[in-house]
C-alpha cells in the first residue's frame, strides 16, 4: 500500500465507549452468541459507537432487531450518557412495540446498567442480557453494523459539525441501510424486505 501511495480509510481516531468499571448490577448473558432467531421482536441488541467531527465527538446509540438486522431505534448526541441510550430504546419501542419474552442484549457499560435504563426495560417486560467482560464477539451483530456504517459512509466524510454528521447518518439508516442494503444472513435481502417476507409467509400459513 505504501509503494502505491494507498491509504486506508479505516484508520481513524479511537474512542472508548464502554465503561464497565462501575458498581451497578450486571446481568447474565442470555444470548450467548446465538444470533439466529425465529421472528422479529425476540432479541434486540444495543451498542454505542463514536463519530469524529470538527466540533468534537458525536456518539451514536443503536438498537438492532436481531431477526432482520433492522435498526429500529437510534439516538445521537455529544455526550455518552444513559439518556442517549434511553432515547434510542424509546424510539425502538415505538417502531416495534415489545412483546413477551423479548431479550435486550448489550455490553456492561454504565449507560445500559443504569437504574433508569433497567427500569425502562422492566416496565416493558424486557429481559436483560449482557456480554461477558471484554468480549466484543458477544454482540458481534451490532458491532458489525457500526463497522459497516463507518466503512460505507463515515470514513468517506469529513464532518465539520455534529449536525452535518447527524443528518448524514440519519439518511444512511433510514433511506439506505434498512431499506436497500442486502445481507447474506437475510438471504441477500434488505432488513425491511426480509421482515416483510416473514409477515407475508405468516399470513399465508394462517390462511
Amino acid at each position: 500500500m505504501r509503494e502505491n501511495n494507498i491509504r486506508s480509510k479505516t484508520v481513524k481516531k479511537y474512542k472508548a465507549t464502554t465503561n464497565s468499571k462501575h458498581h451497578l448490577p450486571i446481568y447474565p448473558n442470555l444470548l450467548n452468541q446465538h444470533f439466529k432467531v425465529d421472528k422479529p421482536g425476540q432479541v434486540w441488541v444495543g451498542d454505542i459507537t463514536y463519530i469524529w467531527t470538527s466540533e468534537g465527538w458525536l456518539y451514536l446509540a443503536s438498537i438492532m432487531d436481531l431477526y432482520s438486522r433492522r435498526i429500529i431505534g437510534w439516538a445521537m448526541g455529544k455526550r455518552m450518557t444513559k439518556e442517549l441510550v434511553i432515547t434510542a430504546m424509546k424510539r425502538a419501542m415505538v417502531t416495534q412495540p415489545p412483546t413477551k419474552g423479548l431479550i435486550h442484549h448489550s455490553d456492561r457499560g454504565s449507560q445500559y446498567a443504569s437504574k433508569a435504563y433497567q427500569d425502562l426495560l422492566r416496565e416493558n417486560g424486557i429481559l436483560t442480557s449482557m456480554s461477558r467482560k471484554g468480549n466484543c464477539y458477544d454482540k458481534a451483530c451490532i458491532e458489525s453494523f457500526h463497522g459497516i456504517i463507518k466503512r460505507e459512509l463515515i470514513f468517506h466524510e469529513n464532518y465539520k459539525t455534529r449536525h452535518q454528521a447527524k443528518s448524514s447518518i440519519f439518511e444512511y439508516i433510514v433511506s439506505f441501510y434498512n431499506y436497500k442494503r442486502i445481507h447474506s444472513t437475510n438471504q441477500y435481502m434488505s432488513p425491511i424486505h426480509y421482515e416483510k417476507n416473514y409477515y407475508k409467509d405468516l399470513t399465508h400459513t394462517a390462511v
